[in-house]
């Protein structure tokens, strides 16, 4: 009967005199009458099944497939944002962060994040499969320093002047060059669902706004391709702070890069990677450059589940220099593990603990640093030794109100190769208040400290005090 039902609607449409349909917004009036009445019918139809005794059979939604050529673009945006392919739904549990490095993660099958379980915000390209957005937000953040702090715009304990002239010197400063632009594009396809995902931000540079890119990657199924988070770190573990850096002692770094990951059940993953390598090396000179002649490979065991997450990340790298007299390789890589589990319904705690040997570019405080190996005076390359972690406590007062406390360390083994004003240890701690009176608009108020040990032994530390105030664009 339900049969009839669609073809006596569909040859009541085809039936209808021509002169009634000159111009495109009649016909998409009686698509609209159309859609009505067939819902109409069929709502009476599941009425007299249950006054019978039948429970109404399921069917696929024949009325919202049939005119998607023509329907208006506002209908179409409408009817998939509550379906947007490849959200599969989120296992982890809802949380917020201010910088929200979950959203760019990239994960198996493009599947929602834990800061972003809905996928708001798409809309369709018309007569494509294609949905996209356009995100991001507006940051300024007003910074005071009790004492130098090295890096004036993001708290990087590792840049703490030790020894300096001008080390007591306070300062304030106010920017915006955390504010982002992001744009993302999904479709489904034969072969998964494909997701493309460019993000900016603007600290390209220390004295200026220079575009930075951040993220340009494109995801097919459970493969990744372009630039973006290194397989290695845990977007998900990242603590919220409203400083940009966090702690040091974090895994973090943008790279480029391929990986692919194996579903190994509901909530398991297996992510083997093959990453951009780069010997950062210190002890360099005229007559030495690092070389690389093998990517970074890294594999990774992921657990979710509504309680939080575990992920376990091995790291394995070939370090290298040439010179003009003798060259050397050395092995270098490390582990991480890092998660995230509720607390009862307020509170979530976030971890991050990291060891191994040059692996100094992965971290949050050292990559760049150049202290991935050293090149000794008798010309051998050793790998430097590092370990450091992080923890991170979330309380939420209310649903506006929220608190984070965070402490990190890292610390490098003693090398006499080394200078004596290079890194040996580093601590950073916080504590913030953060008040989100509406998803789209949140300011808040962190104390931060941070302690910076060199190979000789000198020590420096800082107070920061930071406030932010941040629009979202979508949210």
């Amino acid at each position: 009967m339900r049969c009839s039902v669609v073809l006596f609607c569909v040859a009541a449409l085809l039936a209808t005199p021509v002169h009634a349909q000159d111009s495109a917004e009649a016909l998409r009036q009686d698509i609209r009458t159309l859609r009505q009445t067939l819902q109409s019918m069929e709502q009476r139809l599941d009425a007299l099944e249950r006054a019978e005794g039948r429970a109404p059979p399921s069917r696929p939604e024949v009325v919202a497939v049939a005119p998607t050529a023509i329907a208006p673009a506002a209908s179409l945006s409408q009817a998939v944002s509550a379906n947007v392919p490849g959200t599969g739904q989120a296992i982890l549990p809802p949380r917020d962060s201010v910088a929200d490095p979950s959203s760019a993660a990239s994960r198996p099958d493009s599947a929602a994040g834990p800061t972003d379980p809905e996928l708001k915000g798409f809309f369709a390209i018309p007569n494509t499969d294609t949905l996209i957005r356009i995100g991001g937000y507006a940051k300024l953040d007003a910074i005071a320093d009790t004492r130098a702090a090295g890096d004036e715009d993001q708290f990087v304990t590792s840049s703490i002047p030790v020894g300096s002239a001008h080390r007591d010197t306070s300062n304030f400063n106010l920017h915006a060059k955390q504010t982002r632009f992001s744009f993302e594009a999904r479709r489904p396809t034969s072969r998964g669902n494909l997701r493309f995902y460019l993000e900016n931000d603007f600290f390209g540079s220390s004295d200026g706004y220079q575009f930075r890119l951040r993220h340009a990657y494109g995801q097919l199924g459970n493969t990744y391709a372009g630039y973006g988070y290194a397989t290695f770190m845990d977007a998900d573990s990242l603590p919220d702070t409203l400083d940009f850096a966090g702690p040091g002692g974090a895994g973090y770094l943008l790279v480029a890069g391929v990986h692919h990951s194996f579903e190994m059940g509901k909530g398991n993953t297996l992510t083997i990677a093959a990453e951009d390598p780069d010997s950062q090396l210190a002890g360099t000179t005229y007559d030495t450059i690092a070389v690389n002649r093998l990517p970074d490979v890294t594999v990774t065991a992921r657990m979710e589940r509504d309680w939080g997450h575990l992920q376990l990340g091995g790291l394995a790298r070939s370090l290298g220099y040439d010179g003009d007299q003798r060259d050397e390789r050395r092995f270098g890589g490390g582990v991480q593990l890092s998660g995230s589990a509720s607390v009862g319904e307020q509170d979530l705690l976030l971890f991050g603990v990291l060891g191994g040997k040059g692996m100094s570019r992965y971290t949050a405080d050292l990559t760049g640093s150049g202290l991935d190996a050293v090149i000794g005076q008798d010309g051998r390359l050793h790998a430097l030794s590092l370990q450091g972690g992080f923890v991170g406590y979330t309380h939420y007062w209310s649903q506006m109100w929220r608190s984070n406390l965070v402490y990190g360390q890292l610390q490098m083994a003693r090398n006499a190769a080394l200078a004596a004003d290079a890194f040996r240890q580093s601590r950073y701690g916080v504590f913030n208040l953060i008040w989100s009176p509406a998803p789209s608009w949140t300011m808040g108020m962190e104390v931060l400290y941070g302690q910076l040990e060199q190979q000789s032994g000198e020590r420096a530390d800082t107070v920061r005090v930071q406030g932010s105030l941040q629009y979202n664009f979508i949210k």
